[in-house]
């Protein structure tokens, strides 16, 4: 069994903060755990599954520090993985022009 068959095995966040020994504050992973899951797993996936166990356990260890970094930094609302907040996101606004339209 490799990393990549250990990372399936888990579900909470921390136990993936656990396993790839990731130090983190509970405020934060309360907050964005999902967010933070689904932003590593989409590089995860991008990785080549053939490549050596401690490599891919360093590169899965970079791409959950990286996710987690940038909830740190900015809320889940303002990253926008999810279909709901992409949903949400305010549409933007059609400018009128207040002066009349002429014909030239």
């Amino acid at each position: 069994m490799g990393v990549l068959d250990d990372l399936k095995r888990l579900s909470a966040a921390e136990e993936f903060f656990h396993y790839l020994a990731v130090e983190f504050e509970p405020h934060v992973l309360n907050v964005a755990r999902l967010h933070i899951l689904k932003l590593m797993g989409q590089h995860v996936a991008q990785e080549d599954p053939s490549s050596s166990d401690d490599a891919l356990r360093e590169r899965c260890k970079a791409h959950l520090q990286s996710a987690y970094q940038k909830f740190v930094e900015r809320t889940p609302i303002e990253e926008r993985l999810f279909k709901v907040h992409k949903d949400a996101a305010p549409k933007p606004k059609q400018l009128i022009s207040l002066q009349p339209l002429r014909k030239d």
